[in-house]
């Protein structure tokens, strides 16, 4: 018995993660949430290659994915600093009401 999962329902999966962080990242108003909705686009397109590093028997699909974890901790953590900064200094997060860069 057969009990692999086609490649197309990975794919399937991450142009619907995609899907939802664009929609996400458009919708949403908090910082916050348009953050998450980034790194769910980023988690998506490191599914899609994986899933094509699997079926084409590379590894170097792999390797980009983990570079682009990499960068993803590091833009984790400086976009987290920016948001405690702009909480600090204007005490909230709706993009609607920080969209100017002055004080």
């Amino acid at each position: 018995m057969n009990t692999t999962v086609p490649a197309e329902w990975y794919l399937i999966l991450s142009a619907a993660l995609f899907t939802l962080g664009v929609v996400g990242f458009l919708i949403k108003r908090s910082l916050i949430s348009i953050f998450m909705s980034i790194e769910l686009m980023l988690n998506a397109v490191n599914l899609s290659f994986v899933t094509f590093a699997h079926e084409w028997h590379a590894v170097k699909g792999q390797i980009f994915v983990f570079f682009v974890m990499m960068v993803a901790a590091a833009e984790a953590a400086v976009g987290l600093a920016i948001i405690i900064s702009i909480f600090r200094a204007r005490g909230t997060l709706t993009v609607d009401q920080i969209d100017l860069m002055k004080l």
